[in-house]
């Protein structure tokens, strides 16, 4: 008994480290995607600008706070909800491709995004820079709503939240194909770039907005955690350990609904994040969600503050879409994952 409360303790330990080692490596991959870019700025004249030093030129002063400290900032903030979304969303709905871009979160920002581009059409009284991220965020607010709706039905199960995902993901494409055949071709030109995925665009009121939105619901996430592990192990499991699982389920909803609005309305539609950060942070520290949470908002971060630093280098001169850059970049890396498993996702 001794051995085996030794053995359990090590394998705490060594998932914090892990989760340690992850945070670590995001934290590292900002100060790369800071240091990157056409200017050339040395991490000395980096951390010397963040610092606050004066003997930094004003230039890369300028260049670091208002230029590539929001974007990276941004890329980090984005990468984490994502994750940390999909990670919830996949527990609850015991589906391994569950994430906001499958079950039309993503579409349905593109859509609001839509409406607002061509047909001028967002809440009255917003400045208008703020149209399209708000018109984004109540859409796709809408579409988790509707799943949220979904999983409170009587006698609807995870089966039906998926499907009706599926659905609300074909008809909001179909409906943004609808608004491109008639849009202008500015206008057009503007949403085809926006649905990329893009972090050039990035503000300081837009990361404030990810970072409150993180900091309400990642409390409520680290509280669920051990019901959401015991969630893993089947709805009649977690029944049997007093978890009240529909409740579960519906404010698990809640909080991704919120994450993922809020992401996706800053930058665009973005891939891959929310369905492989998850999965990477299981291979490093299994199931239990006390240690699978933070890895994978430590995982999601890393992911696209990578992406963002890829979009800047892959090709000289030009900056990539970041959306581009994770489906090209992060799905083949997912799918190498994936066969490590034996396709067991």
């Amino acid at each position: 008994m001794t051995g085996l409360i030794a053995a359990h303790r090590a394998r705490l330990r060594r998932r914090a480290l892990l989760v340690g080692l992850l945070g670590l490596g995001a934290l590292a991959s900002v100060l790369l995607d800071l240091v990157s870019g056409p200017s050339g700025l040395p991490l000395g004249q980096v951390i010397g600008a963040l610092a606050g030093a004066e003997d930094v030129p004003r230039a890369a002063q300028v260049i670091v706070w208002q230029v590539r400290l929001p974007v990276a900032l941004m890329a980090l903030l984005v990468g984490a909800a994502l994750s940390v979304s999909g990670a919830e969303m996949q527990t609850v709905l015991d589906n391994p491709l569950a994430e906001p871009f499958t079950l039309g979160v993503s579409a349905s920002a593109a859509l609001g995004a839509g409406v607002a581009i061509v047909l001028g059409l967002s809440l009255p009284g917003l400045p208008a820079i703020w149209g399209v991220s708000a018109n984004a965020f109540l859409f796709a607010l809408g579409a988790l709503g509707l799943l949220q709706m979904a999983s409170a039905l009587r006698g609807g199960g995870t089966e039906v939240v998926i499907l009706l995902g599926i659905a609300v993901n074909f008809t909001a494409a179909a409906v943004l194909a609808l608004v491109q055949f008639v849009a202008s071709p500015d206008a057009l030109q503007q949403l085809v770039f926006w649905t990329m995925g893009s972090l050039t665009n990035a503000r300081w009121q837009g990361i404030w907005l990810v970072a409150a939105v993180l900091a309400l619901c990642l409390p409520f996430s680290v509280a669920a955690a051990w019901r959401l592990t015991a969630l893993r192990l089947g709805a009649e499991q977690a029944r049997g350990f007093g978890v009240d699982v529909e409740r579960l389920r519906r404010w698990t909803l809640v909080r991704v609904s919120l994450l993922a609005a809020a992401a996706v309305s800053m930058v665009g539609v973005i891939g891959f994040v929310g369905l492989a950060g998850p999965h990477i942070a299981r291979l490093a520290v299994g199931e239990d969600h006390r240690f699978l949470l933070p890895a994978s908002l430590f995982t999601g971060a890393l992911l696209m503050s990578l992406a963002s630093v890829a979009s800047k280098l892959l090709v000289p001169g030009i900056l990539l879409p970041v959306g581009i850059v994770t489906s090209l970049v992060g799905l083949p890396v997912f799918f190498l994952l994936v066969l490590r498993r034996g396709g067991r996702a």
